[in-house]
């Protein structure tokens, strides 16, 4: 079944593909049929680079769980930079 989930949001950095490093433009993640995951649904984000071609693509396909536990990773560890970077910004 096909969900219709997806959500685009602006990304800067840097992403690796077969073909080396590009520049990112944008992270899509969406919950759909995994292209390689031996899952029946999944969350699939790709970072993306869309001028550059469907080369430019860095993806993961993850359970639910997993996802759950990488968002609240995320959510921990920006912030821990947050502060560290309050701390930093204070001291100069």
């Amino acid at each position: 079944m096909c969900t219709s989930i997806v959500e685009i949001v602006p990304a800067q950095g840097a992403g690796r593909s077969e073909s080396g490093w590009f520049d990112l433009t944008h992270a899509v993640v969406s919950y759909d049929h995994p292209h390689h995951a031996l899952l029946e649904e999944a969350i699939v984000i790709d970072f993306v680079n869309p001028e550059l071609g469907p080369g430019a693509r860095a993806a993961v396909e993850i359970t639910l769980e997993s996802a759950r536990q990488l968002s609240a990773a995320l959510i921990r560890a920006i912030a821990a930079a947050e502060e560290v970077e309050g701390i930093r910004l204070r001291n100069t």
